[in-house]
C-alpha cells in the first residue's frame, strides 16, 4: 500500500424516492464538510442531463455552492462533459469559480455527452462525430486559461485562472490524450471498470511532462459501502444495485430505499450483470471495505482513489465515509 495514496469523494448529488432537489444540494454540501473533516482530497459532482436522480446538471453552479459551504477541500467537476459546451463558456465558468475560490477548483473534462440524442437536442447541438473535436475543444480551454492569445480572444474571467485540468475516461481514448497532453488521469472504474488496468498501462507508458504536470498522475473510481457488519453494508448498497438495474434497462430512477435480498431476487444473469459493473467495490465492515481497498491499490498503484458511494440515507452514508476514512487509516499505518 502506497503512503502517498490520497482520497477523494465523488458524489451524483443523488435525488432519494420520496426526497427533493433542494435537499440533495444541501445533503452536498454537508457531505462535502463531512469528508474534509475525514481528510479527503477533494469532492467533485458530475454533470449529468435529464436524470430524476441526479441533481449536479448545473455542473459549475453546484461546484460554486460546495464550495463557499467548505474551507480547505479541493471542489471540482468529474466532470463537465465539454462537447455540450463551448469551450469559452467553460473557462469563464471556471474561471469565476477560481476567482471566488481561488487554489481549489479542479475541471475534469469528459468525451461523453452525458445525455441521450433528446437531452442533445433540447441542449441545441448535434452529437458531435469527429474524433478529434474533443481534443481540439481541450486544447482551446486550456488556451483561454493560458491567455496566450491563440484564439484571439481574452476569456474574462478565465485568463490566468489557475485551475487544474484532468481527463476522464473509461476507454483507452482519454489515456491516450491525457498522457499527450501530460494532464492528470482519472478512470471511472466504478461504474466501467473493463478498461482499467490497460488505460492506466498506456497513460503511465506514453505520458509527457506539461507545466501543469511533471510525471503521470492516475486516480480511479472505487465504489465503497461500509458498516458495522457486512450485512448492513450489503443492504445500504442494495439502492444503487436498484438504480444500476433500472439504468440498464432503460427506466432510470430516483434512489430508491435499500432492500432486503435484493441480489439474491435478481436471478443468476441479473446479479453477474451486477458483479461486473461494480467489481471495483468493497462492501462491509471496515475490516473488510480495507482488505479491498489495499487489494485495489495494489492492483492498479493509483495516486489516488476516488470513492464513490450513492446511500439512500444520508446519515449512513455519512457514517459509512467515516468508516472508510478509519479504514483507510489503518491501511496507511499498517503499511
Amino acid at each position: 500500500m502506497g503512503l502517498m495514496t490520497q482520497f477523494s469523494l465523488l458524489d451524483l448529488v443523488p435525488v432519494v424516492e420520496g426526497g427533493t432537489v433542494p435537499q440533495a444540494l444541501a445533503n452536498a454540501a454537508d457531505i462535502a464538510r463531512h469528508v474534509e473533516s475525514l481528510g479527503f482530497s477533494r469532492y467533485w459532482c458530475a454533470e449529468h442531463h435529464g436524470m430524476r436522480g441526479i441533481a449536479s446538471a448545473a455542473t459549475s453552479v453546484v461546484i460554486g455552492h460546495v464550495a463557499a459551504a467548505t474551507s480547505t477541500i479541493r471542489v471540482g467537476a468529474g466532470g463537465i462533459m465539454l462537447p455540450n459546451h463551448a469551450p469559452i463558456v467553460i473557462a469563464e465558468q471556471f474561471g469565476t469559480l477560481d476567482a471566488l475560490f481561488p487554489g481549489r477548483i479542479d475541471l475534469g473534462l469528459g468525451r461523453a455527452p452525458g445525455s441521450d440524442q433528446r437531452v442533445a437536442r433540447a441542449m441545441r447541438r448535434t452529437l458531435e462525430t469527429d474524433a478529434n473535436a474533443f481534443p481540439q475543444d481541450v486544447l482551446e480551454l486550456q488556451s483561454y486559461f493560458a491567455d496566450d492569445g491563440q484564439t484571439g480572444i481574452s476569456a474574462t474571467p478565465g485568463a490566468g485562472a489557475s485551475v487544474d485540468l484532468w481527463i476522464l475516461g473509461s476507454s483507452l481514448f482519454g489515456a491516450q490524450l491525457a498522457a499527450a497532453l501530460g494532464l492528470p488521469y482519472a478512470f471511472a472504474s466504478h461504474f466501467a471498470p473493463d478498461a482499467l488496468d490497460q488505460a492506466l498501462a498506456i497513460y503511465r507508458r506514453d505520458f509527457k511532462p506539461s507545466p501543469q504536470l511533471d510525471r503521470p498522475y492516475a486516480m480511479a473510481g472505487f465504489n465503497v459501502f461500509a458498516a458495522d457488519t457486512d450485512a448492513e453494508a450489503e443492504l445500504l448498497a442494495s439502492s444503487q444495485q436498484q438504480s444500476f438495474v433500472a439504468l440498464r434497462t432503460g427506466n432510470p430512477r430516483q434512489l430508491p430505499p435499500p432492500v432486503a435480498g435484493y441480489r439474491d431476487s435478481l436471478g443468476a444473469q441479473g446479479s453477474a450483470i451486477l458483479d461486473h459493473v461494480l467489481q471495483c467495490s468493497a462492501v462491509g465492515s471496515p475490516a473488510t471495505v480495507a482488505r479491498g481497498l489495499a487489494a485495489f491499490v495494489e492492483r492498479t498503484h493509483v495516486d489516488e482513489i476516488m470513492v464513490a458511494s450513492a446511500i439512500y440515507d444520508h446519515d449512513a452514508r455519512k457514517r459509512s465515509l467515516s468508516l472508510t476514512a478509519d479504514a483507510l487509516r489503518e491501511m496507511k499505518q499498517a503499511a
